[in-house]
């Protein structure tokens, strides 16, 4: 079936006025938190929205959350940390510098990167520091256990913040800028500047894939819950990888969902089945189900208004998105 004639989804969205481009998105419980582009974070919930002023005078340009703090990186140099009652509070500042690479692990840790410097603050308050050789593109903590992946230029560098083993360092040339590990850390992956992704195969021979073809760059990627598919944005389809061999996707061909005359910005598995959520550059959402390959239509192409977030929550009940032009809406799956 086609979007054209599969059942919409459209009567199932709520939407939310967030007032600005938003630029990260989170599920706070049943409560949805959004980043916006002028310093607010927008608290969605039930029907009633309250706005944060987590950056005054300054913008939001990143952001993570672990399901009960929704933390943002703003170019005023500091981390907040906003939660579903409101409040709202500095948890690091690091002065001059803006924050964009942000991560977040259940445990309660966060790390943030400022140039060349990555600092990493464990459950118990410890912060340690690790100069990268150049700046600091993407964070993100291993699925279990207080490890950091960063991606720089030349490669990435796995860390141990409470370790004192030296980080290891994954080399491949050129400059990576988001990165990723898969649900059981056997995968690192980041996009590339050069319109590509590279990944590094940790077990057992730190081997390398190289996955490239792409029209544009990937700025969004999204592992299936058991880490068998890693769908990816950059071209006027979802590119998604198959990693269920010991290889990765070596050697096999991706597959492309939901092709449309608009490149894919953003993609999001839902967290317990085949269903992929994929945005597009001109505002159109579709949800697309892996096994057939057919379509839901979420949201049609609205001008000027992209997808720039997207994200599930923990029960894959409801799906929560925002765009370039301050849009944004929450679709909940009839049951």
């Amino acid at each position: 079936m086609t979007a054209g004639t599969a059942p919409s989804l459209t009567q199932s969205v709520m939407p939310v006025n967030a007032g600005a481009h938003v630029t990260a998105i989170g599920w706070l419980k049943g409560t949805v938190a959004l980043g916006v582009g002028d310093g607010g974070v927008v608290l969605a919930k039930d029907g009633e929205i309250h706005r944060v002023e987590a950056h005054p005078d300054a913008g939001v340009l990143t952001g993570a959350c672990d399901g009960e703090r929704f933390v943002t990186g703003g170019d005023d140099g500091r981390v907040a940390v906003t939660g579903a009652d409101g409040s709202t509070k500095t948890l690091a500042e690091s002065k001059g510098a803006w924050i964009d690479a942000l991560a977040v692990n259940a445990g309660g840790a966060f790390a943030y990167a400022a140039g060349k410097k990555v600092m990493a603050r464990d459950d118990k308050g410890r912060e340690k520091i690790l100069e990268v050789p150049s700046t600091a593109r993407g964070l993100a903590f291993a699925p279990k256990g207080y490890r950091l992946a960063i991606s720089h230029y030349n490669g990435a560098t796995l860390w141990f913040p409470n370790v004192e083993a030296k980080p290891e360092a994954l080399e491949w040339k050129g400059s990576h800028i988001d990165v990723i590990w898969s649900p059981d850390a056997r995968f690192v992956v980041t996009s590339m500047q050069e319109n590509a992704l590279h990944g590094w195969r940790l077990i057992p021979d730190k081997g390398h894939m190289r996955m490239s073809g792409y029209p544009s760059k990937t700025r969004s990627f999204s592992w299936s819950g058991d880490g068998k598919w890693l769908a990816t944005s950059g071209a006027e389809a979802a590119i998604i990888w198959p990693f269920e061999s010991k290889e990765g996707p070596m050697g096999k061909a991706p597959r492309e969902c939901g092709v449309r005359p608009a490149k894919v910005s953003r993609v999001a598995f839902h967290p317990n089945t085949y269903v992929l959520a994929v945005g597009y550059e001109d505002g159109c959402i579709l949800l697309i189900r892996l096994n057939d390959a057919s379509e839901l239509l979420v949201r049609p192409a609205v001008k000027e208004s992209g997808i720039t977030a997207m994200a599930w929550d923990k029960a894959g009940k409801r799906l929560a998105f925002g765009c370039e032009d301050g849009q944004a809406g929450i679709l909940s799956l009839p049951t």
